[in-house]
C-alpha cells in the first residue's frame, strides 16, 4: 500500500489531554468520535479533501478509558469514503461496547448492508458541507434510506446552518430517526433567541423523529477554551428543551481544526456547563444513546 502523509497544516490531536474533573456517569457514551486509518493498513479514500494524521481504534479505546466513558459510537470518517474498513475493525476489536456509523454509497447491496449491521453499524451519514465532500441530489440519499430501512437504521445528518432552508425540505421527508451533528453548528456570534437558530429549533420541534448532537464547542466557539462560553446557551437551550434526543461526543480526534486542538479533558469538563442537573447528563450521557445503539431491536 501507498505511505500516506498528512495536510502539511493538520493539527494532531493532543496525545496527553487533562484527567476530566466532572465524573462521568455509569455507562456515559462517547457518541460522536472516529478514527483515522492507520493508513497503511486502511488506506484513504482517492477521493479525500484532507489527508490526517493517523488515529486509530487503539488509541480512540485507550482515551476512551481515561475520560471515563464506558462506549463509543464511532462515526465514519470523510477521509475513508464509503470504504467503512477502520470503522468496522474498531467495531468488532471493542467487545460489544462500540456502535457505529457508516458511509456507504447509492448502490450498496442488501450483502453489504448485514454485514455492517452484523458489525455493529446502527445509522448511515450524510455529509452535505461543501468543503469537505461533494453533496449529492436529494433522490441518492432516498435510495439509501430506502435500503436501510428495513434494518431500523437511523439517518445522521452534518450541515451548516446556512443549509438548513435550503434542505428543509429533505429533511422533513427524511422518515427514519434523524441525528443532527453539532447543532447544525449554528453561528455562535448571534442570539440564541435570534432567527437563524429559532429555524432549527423549529426543526426539532415539529420532528419528533430528530435527534441532536450537542457536541464540538472546539469548533463553534469564538472566544475558546477552556469554558466556551459563547457555546453554552445554544447547547443548554437544546438539552433542556429537548433532554430525550440530545447526544454527546467528543469529536476525537478532531478533523480539520485550524487554530488549536483542544484537551479532551476539558471538553468533558464542558458537559456539566450545559446539562447542568444528574438527571440531564444521565439523558445526554447514557441513557439517550444506550437506548438509541442499544436499545430493543439494535
Amino acid at each position: 500500500m501507498g505511505a500516506f502523509t498528512m495536510d502539511a497544516d493538520w493539527l494532531v490531536f493532543d496525545p496527553s489531554p487533562s484527567k476530566p474533573v466532572f465524573h462521568l456517569p455509569d455507562g456515559a457514551v462517547d457518541a460522536h468520535c472516529h478514527v483515522f486509518g492507520p493508513g497503511d493498513e486502511f488506506p484513504y479514500a482517492p477521493e479525500r479533501k484532507y489527508t490526517p494524521c493517523d488515529a486509530g481504534k487503539a488509541q480512540l479505546f485507550a482515551l476512551r478509558d481515561h475520560l471515563g466513558f464506558s462506549r463509543n459510537v464511532v462515526v465514519q470518517a470523510t477521509c475513508h469514503g464509503s470504504d467503512n474498513r477502520a470503522m468496522v475493525d474498531a467495531l468488532r476489536h471493542a467487545d460489544g461496547r462500540a456502535r457505529g456509523v457508516a458511509t456507504v454509497r447509492r448502490d450498496v447491496s442488501t450483502n453489504e448492508l448485514d454485514e455492517l449491521h452484523d458489525a455493529g453499524v446502527r445509522g448511515v451519514r450524510f455529509n452535505f458541507v461543501r468543503r469537505l465532500v461533494d453533496p449529492k441530489p436529494d433522490a441518492y440519499y432516498f435510495d439509501i434510506i430506502e435500503k436501510i430501512a428495513p434494518l431500523g437504521w437511523h439517518v445522521v445528518l452534518y450541515f451548516e446552518a446556512s443549509d438548513l432552508r435550503e434542505r428543509w425540505d429533505f429533511f422533513n421527508a427524511i422518515e427514519s430517526d434523524v441525528v443532527v451533528d453539532h447543532m447544525g453548528r449554528p453561528d455562535v456570534t448571534k442570539s440564541v433567541d435570534g432567527p437563524d437558530f429559532a429555524l432549527y429549533l423549529r426543526l426539532l420541534d415539529e420532528n419528533p423523529r430528530v435527534w441532536t448532537k450537542v457536541t464540538c464547542p472546539e469548533r463553534l466557539t469564538k472566544v475558546g477554551p477552556p469554558h466556551y462560553e459563547d457555546v453554552v446557551p445554544f447547547a443548554k437551550r437544546v438539552v433542556e428543551s429537548y433532554p430525550d434526543r440530545v447526544l454527546w461526543g467528543t469529536d476525537w480526534p478532531h478533523p480539520n481544526l485550524k487554530k488549536a486542538m483542544p484537551d479532551d479533558g476539558l471538553l468533558v469538563d464542558f458537559i456539566p456547563r450545559i446539562a447542568v442537573t444528574p438527571e440531564l447528563q444521565s439523558k445526554l450521557l447514557v441513557e439517550n444513546p444506550t437506548r438509541l445503539y442499544w436499545g430493543e431491536g439494535q
